[in-house]
Order: structure tokens, then sequence, then C-alpha cells
């Protein structure tokens, strides 16, 4: 934004030296930020925002255009201030009925109802957030008009509270098509169980760093046959078994494997000849000899990894 004010800005001369000219640089700086493409996606990440600064720009510039916004706000310093509210989400909701993307960072929302998202949002990302134990669900009375919300795409990463049951409460509101948890601790093989058959239409799902094992994998192909996608990194727990399970997501595309040290170069050949349709496979930090490596490319010529 700056360089695009500076560029165009007008020059005048004094004593043979160039200067900016105030006036000329407020002018266009002005018409730059009442330029509503300018506020279609917006990224506050690079800042901690507080809840001052976030209510002005609601009221000053974001309006029905918005359609992705990514704020952080203060759960990591010292201060801690909460910068969101039911009162501000809501408002949110009703000025930006076009915003579909939101992504937290750093936000504490303990103290905030699930139902006072804006219901237009069909992605959601969390990060480094704090989240009640009761969430991903309705807070008002089953007879309030409040219409829930329906996320089609959910990605948490390092939110510590993320639970078995939060898993099933949001996947069995939603028709969820990707799923991403990383670093979710608290997440079992029996929450997994309880939330699959709830993820039919999930094409997408990544699990790194999450403390599952081959029974969570089982389920995963008993009910995820459209996915797409499968990451399931940094897994200590997953041994051949496992794996020998994803041969039957027959419309798998990417795998992703990384880091998932005690899986055999034989298993991970066999699972690679079940799946020619494979695009993209991704074997980083596991040990492969130049044989397996060769047996691999054979079984997919058509592979990247």
């Amino acid at each position: 934004m700056c360089i695009h004010t500076t560029e165009h800005a007008g020059c005048c001369r004094d004593h043979n030296l160039h200067c900016f000219c105030p006036r000329r640089v407020c002018k266009r700086w002005h018409r730059l930020v009442q330029d509503k493409m300018l506020w279609r996606y917006v990224d506050l990440t690079p800042y901690q925002i507080s809840s001052r600064i976030l209510w002005h720009l609601l009221r000053q510039h974001l309006r029905n255009g918005l359609r992705i916004l990514k704020a952080r706000g203060a759960l990591c310093s010292m201060r801690k201030q909460r910068f969101l509210s039911p009162a501000l989400l809501q408002a949110l909701g009703t000025q930006c009925p076009s915003l579909h993307h939101l992504c937290l960072t750093e936000a504490d929302l303990r103290l905030l109802p699930y139902d006072c998202m804006p219901t237009s949002l069909r992605t959601l990302e969390l990060s480094q957030c704090e989240i009640p134990a009761v969430w991903f669900q309705r807070s008002a009375p089953p007879e309030a008009p409040r219409v829930l919300l329906q996320l089609q795409h959910l990605i948490i990463h390092n939110v510590p509270a993320f639970s078995d049951q939060h898993l099933f409460n949001i996947s069995s509101q939603s028709s969820l098509r990707t799923l991403s948890l990383s670093g979710t601790y608290r997440l079992t093989d029996a929450g997994i169980q309880r939330a699959a058959p709830h993820l039919e239409d999930l094409e997408c799902l990544v699990l790194h760093k999450c403390v599952i094992t081959d029974a969570a994998v089982h389920f995963i192909r008993r009910h995820m046959k459209q996915l797409r996608s499968l990451e399931i990194s940094s897994a200590c727990s997953l041994t051949d078994a496992g794996l020998a399970c994803i041969a039957d997501l027959k419309c798998l595309e990417t795998l992703c494997l990384a880091f998932s040290r005690k899986l055999s170069p034989n298993a991970i050949v066999a699972v690679c000849q079940a799946l020619p349709q494979l695009k993209h496979l991704h074997l980083d930090g596991i040990d492969l000899e130049d044989q397996t490596i060769q047996k691999i490319q054979a079984s997919l010529p058509n592979c990247s990894f």
C-alpha cells in the first residue's frame, strides 16, 4: 500500500531537491484506503489487534465486500487481552455477509459462544488459540431462530483444548470437506471412531502430530471413501497394519506419511502399488533405499515424490 501510494504521489521542486508533497500523498492515501477492492482480503496477522482497532476497522472499512479476514490476538503476550467479543462477531456477521474465511491466531475464545460466529463462514482456521471445553455447538436454546454455522473447511493448529468431543460436535453438525488437525494431542482413536460416520463427504484429511494408532486409520478407511488427500505425518504409533488400510481409499490422489518412522519399505511399496492413481507422495523423514524408491517409481509413473 505504501509503495503504491508513493509511486503515484506527486513531487514538487524546492531548491533543486525532489520532495513529496504531503497534501498529494494524503489524498492518494485516502483514495487508496477507501478502495473497496482493498478490503476484500484482509490479513492482520503481522500485528496484535486490539478490540478497539477491530471495531474501528469494522465501522470504517469492513463491509459486504469482505471475503477473508485473518487476525492475531494477544494470547501469547504479557497483557493477554481479548480482542473478540460476541457483539463484535455479531456485528462482523451483519456488516460482512460475504465473509466466508476467518483465520484467528493467538486468540482467547473461552468466553465466546460458538453460535455468535458469522453464519456465512465456510472456512475456519484456529492457530494457537484457547477454546472452551464445550464448543462447536449451539449454546442458545434449540427454539432460538439463530442459524447454525455450516463449515466446510476446518483447520486446527496447536489448539491444546481441542478434544474428541469438539471433533464430534463439528462433524455431526457440518458437512466438512476439509479437516486439518495439527498438534491436537487430546484427540484419540475413540474420537476418530465416533466422528468418522459423520465425515463421509470429507475430501482432505490432515492428522499431524496427533496421538492416534492403526485403529484410527481403520475407521478412516471404513467411512471416508471420498478422500482425495490424506496426510498422517509424525505419527509415532502408525505401523504397517494401519498403512494397509489406506490401500482401500481408491480416490486418493495425494498421500503424505512424512516422519512416520515405524513403516517398513515393503508396506510402503505395497500401498503404492494398490493406489496407482496417486499424483503426489510425500515420504520425508523416512529412510528408503534406492531399490525401494525404484519400486515406488515403477508402480507410480505419474506420481511426484
